[in-house]
């Protein structure tokens, strides 16, 4: 078939003698031969590193020509297949994938050319510091090489020669980059603990330090004066051997460490260097200031200075000053270079505003906020300050169009100040909560918190006073001709923690700021104080909880607290809501709720303390066993000195208690718990089965103690004439006081006085006594006789 076609085709005159066929096979061992000459030498040139430019230029010129051999051939047999015969197409085909795979072998010869010459041209560029250019060429041999990679059948180790080269020449451009980095951008910064001071330069991709070298990239500082050693030197003066000037020269370092991608770590690490040592210092420290000094062929250099200050922050008309001349120093002679469609000043901006801006919120404006409403109208001064900021860092394009994060948080001065305001006011308060307790004041019914002057509510409450005036005559009214006394409703006098007093005049202020601010404002404010009470409801009772069970005086206080703060809170909305903005004003505005819970807690502070002073005192009476034979000079003696030691324990917590509690609730609680302790006399007295007459005149001693001594423990009052009349009063607060005196006279009386006081069921006996407990006493004082059993039969 192969000699038919030839036949056919030399018939035509189109092909010349010479078989298709064997021209081809010709061509591909020419082609063979050809890529092992071209990979042999690029291997010896990237990989043995062996000079061959002569031999591998007679190659290329090789190549060229078999690609063009290869092409003509190509274009002759695709136009003879389609004129001749079908019977060829299956031979052309074939003889078509050989030259197809020829072509791929000289399209791959074509990649080592193009990385070979761009690798060429890369050296000659770097030597002449021609950065741009020489980071294009490596990326264009970056570019071969990938083609290469992805060319099926490549050899691999040829592709890992040039892999490593491409390596080793990135690693020299960096280098590079990062020397001329370091000639241009100079910093002096101080040493870190344990360090001689030291010049820090950037070079490549981290710092390297002129003399001791830091494994910290940033070294931590926090005494201001250390600071004062820090300076940013940027050499902006050109030597007669250099070519082009430093800013011409700082465009193409930049712009070439763009295109090996390594502008955003350069940039980055000066960012942190920057923030660190020089833009959070003058933020922080109001003694610190920056300087910008400029000499002639040496460049500008930013050192930091001291200053002599008083205040404890900066003021941000001072941190934007010292912050302006930073950035706009670094904007003039640094960072003012486009590279690509971006500027340099721009990639700076994106890297360390939000951490720059953060600082200057928490560190600046937070403290600038003002501690009081009526300084908020001064603060506009502020708010202009930071407008002029962020319009000149958006002018040199540190910052986007969208960034004002500042100026927001400077415009929300309200909720700031209600935020400060709120916090400051739940701190104190706490503070106040957890002092000492002991310290107390006196509070009597004419005694009332300083409120602040409010504005008048409004015109309808000055008409009321003149309602009855403008009534229709004859008309009758509904009001009471009796009014109240002034001192209805009054507390009662006491004495109550200064910090409880300190925290109710807190409060009484907070409430006072909410008025005339704004709604949002006066919400937080109104709704802070309400946190405070809810806090003393929690804290006081929990950190306090051991003292107040230990000691009475405090338990005593505490309850007095409570009931001065549930005294206050029914009033408190009422006096604050018609000066409130809505909504508040329209009913919110209460503490009405919290007056129950706060009688609750004093109720159970005290009720707590009573119960342990009334365990104490069983416990002492508990140790008289049971008040029997006491006949026995060792009994009599126990059971006197259980009854000495509960008078005395009263005796005791009248004096803890007296000028503490009010008067009523004095006089109650020492009539309970002198109750307890007759209650549990009588108890044991009438649990005697049998009692003789020595028994009888002993427990009558005991007894006539607790009744001459009982009611001397009733001292409210510091003043002893005035304790009288709670003295003649002790049958009010002790409910067995009479009971407990009958029981006296019976154990000395004799069977016809205890039938006369009993009086068939209507004396002052019977009213204390039921008859079988009488009949009991009686069988347990006398001796069974007949005088007994008929006065028994009286008792009924």
């Amino acid at each position: 078939m192969a000699s038919f076609v030839a036949e056919v085709l030399a018939s035509s005159g189109k092909l010349e003698k010479e078989d298709l066929s064997s021209k081809i096979s010709k061509l591909s061992r020419k082609v063979e031969e050809t890529k092992e000459e071209v990979c042999d030498m690029i291997n010896k040139r990237y990989n043995e590193f062996l000079p061959s430019l002569q031999g591998a230029e007679g190659l290329m010129n090789q190549t060229d020509e078999v690609s063009k051999e290869m092409d003509a051939l190509k274009m002759c047999i695709e136009s003879e297949v389609q004129q001749n015969l079908q019977v060829a197409v299956s031979e052309y085909a074939k003889l078509k994938q050989q030259l197809e795979r020829n072509t791929s072998v000289i399209a791959m010869l074509r990649h080592l050319e193009e990385f070979h010459n761009a690798m060429e041209d890369f050296h000659k560029a770097l030597l002449e510091k021609k950065y741009v250019k020489a980071a294009k060429e490596l990326e264009k041999g970056r570019a071969s090489a990938d083609a290469l990679k992805a060319w099926k059948g490549s050899e691999l180790p040829l592709l890992r020669a040039l892999s490593s080269e491409l390596t080793v020449q990135r690693e020299n451009l960096i280098y590079h980059l990062g020397d001329e980095w370091k000639r241009l951008v100079v910093w002096k910064l101080p040493p870190a603990k344990g360090e001689r001071l030291s010049r820090l330069v950037l070079k490549g991709p981290v710092y390297h330090v002129a003399h001791d070298c830091v494994s910290d990239p940033v070294p931590e500082l926090s005494d201001m004066k250390s600071f004062l050693k820090t300076e940013l030197h940027l050499t902006l003066g050109a030597t007669k051997d250099e070519g082009p000037s430093p800013p011409a020269q700082l465009a193409c370092v930049l712009q070439a460490l763009a295109i090996q991608g390594e502008l955003q770590h350069k940039i980055k690490l000066f960012s942190q260097v920057l923030l660190k040592n020089m833009l959070k210092p003058l933020v922080m420290y109001p003694s610190l200031s920056v300087t910008a000094s400029e000499q002639q062929q040496e460049g500008t250099t930013l050192s930091l200075q001291c200053v002599e200050s008083s205040e404890e922050h900066s003021t941000p008309s001072q941190v934007y000053t010292k912050v302006t001349v930073v950035l706009k120093t670094l904007h003039t002679h640094l960072l003012d270079v486009s590279v690509g469609e971006k500027r340099v000043s721009v990639i700076l901006g994106d890297l360390m505003w939000e951490e720059m801006s953060h600082c200057i919120i928490h560190q600046c404006l937070l403290y600038s906020i003002p501690t009081n409403s009526s300084q908020l109208e001064n603060y506009n001064v502020v708010i202009k300050e930071t407008e002029e900021f962020e319009k000149s860092l958006k002018e040199m394009q540190y910052l986007g169009g969208d960034s004002t994060e500042l100026l927001k948080y400077a415009r929300d001065v309200n909720c700031h100040f209600a935020s400060k305001k709120c916090k400051d006011v739940i701190v104190a308060a706490r503070k106040l909560m957890t002092s000492e307790m002991h310290n107390t004041v006196k509070i009597t019914p004419l005694s009332n918190p300083s409120i602040p002057k409010l504005p008048n509510a409004g015109k309808g409450d000055k008409g009321k006073p003149e309602a009855k005036k403008l009534l229709p005559r004859g008309e009758a009214t509904l009001e009471n001709e009796k009014q109240l006394g002034a001192r209805t409703l009054c507390l009662p006098t006491c004495r109550i923690s200064e910090s409880v007093q300190q925290l109710m005049d807190l409060a009484l202020h907070t409430l006072s700021e909410a008025v005339g601010s704004s709604s949002q404002c006066a919400a937080q404010l109104f709704y802070t104080v309400r946190n405070i009470f809810q806090l003393f409801y929690d804290v006081v009772p929990t950190y306090h909880k051991e003292n107040l069970l230990k000691f009475p005086h405090l338990a005593a206080v505490q309850h007095n607290n409570c009931m001065y703060i549930a005294h206050h809170l029914l009033t408190l909305g009422h006096q604050f809501r018609p000066h409130l903005p809505p909504p508040l004003s329209e009913g919110p505005a209460t503490f009405v709720d919290l007056v129950p819970v706060f009688r609750k807690l004093g109720a159970q502070c005290f009720l707590a303390q009573l119960n342990v002073q009334r365990a104490e005192m069983l416990e002492r009476l508990s140790t008289a066993r049971n008040f029997s034979n006491l006949d026995g000079e060792e009994n009599y003696s126990v059971a006197s000195k259980a009854v000495r030691q509960v008078i005395h324990q009263l005796k005791r917590l009248g004096t803890v208690w007296q000028d503490v509690l009010p008067v009523n609730i004095y006089c109650k609680a020492m009539g309970t718990l002198l109750n307890t302790a007759i209650s549990e006399l009588i108890s044991k007295i009438m649990m005697l089965e049998d009692i003789s007459t020595e028994d009888g005149e002993h427990l009558h001693t005991l007894c006539q103690t607790i009744i001459e001594e009982g009611p001397l423990v009733f001292i409210p009052l510091p003043e002893e004439n005035k304790n009288k009349r709670y003295q003649e009063e002790v049958p009010v607060y002790v409910r067995k006081w009479a009971t407990f005196k009958e029981l006296v006279i019976v154990l000395r009386a004799n069977l016809q006085e205890i039938v006369d006081r009993w009086a068939e069921g209507k004396g002052p006996l019977a009213l204390e006594f039921s008859s079988s407990e009488m009949k009991s006493l009686i069988r347990a004082l006398f001796q069974n006789t007949e005088r007994r059993a008929i006065a028994l039969t009286k008792i009924k």
